[in-house]
């Protein structure tokens, strides 16, 4: 046998639950329901007056409702109203939001300068482009001196 402490409840009688007690039980539940609709229509005119008062009021579970807790870290939810809101303050952003559009300003500013050819690779690849150009420019001019020198060697041959 284990030695939990642990006993079966093999031999316990069972509980039933009462049908009027089921019944009365229904009818609490409706009546909520039908007065919880009723005063969502009611209280929704008198929510701004409310609103904080709702926050003390609010019913707590457990130990949180017999302990009043002042805990300087605990951040409670407060539901701010249109008027509260104001929307002409800009956002302020994150420093990786703020690092990430730098970086983007940036990297626009780069491009500018380097199509104008004012940036140091910019120089470096028109450089090397002008050198290319040069060696084409030889490479064009010296097999057109090989057809021209073929052509005067076919041209004695066939004499």
């Amino acid at each position: 046998m284990p030695r939990g402490g642990k006993k079966g409840h093999k031999g316990r009688g069972k509980q039933f639950s009462n049908p009027e007690e089921i019944d009365r039980q229904m009818r609490a539940q409706r009546e909520r329901e039908e007065n919880g609709d009723a005063e969502c229509k009611s209280s929704s005119e008198s929510e701004e007056e409310s609103s904080s008062e709702d926050e003390k009021n609010q019913k707590r579970s457990g130990v949180e409702g017999l302990i009043e807790i002042e805990n300087p870290n605990r951040v409670s939810q407060k539901n701010k109203n249109i008027a509260e809101v104001d929307v002409s303050v800009p956002k302020e952003l994150s420093r990786r939001e703020r690092e990430e559009i730098e970086k983007q300003k940036a990297k626009e500013r780069y491009m500018k300068l380097h199509l104008e050819g004012k940036t140091e690779q910019a120089r470096a690849d028109l450089a090397r482009l002008a050198i290319i150009k040069k060696q084409r420019e030889e490479a064009a001019r010296k097999r057109e001196e090989m057809r021209k020198e073929k052509e005067v060697q076919e041209a004695k041959s066939k004499r």
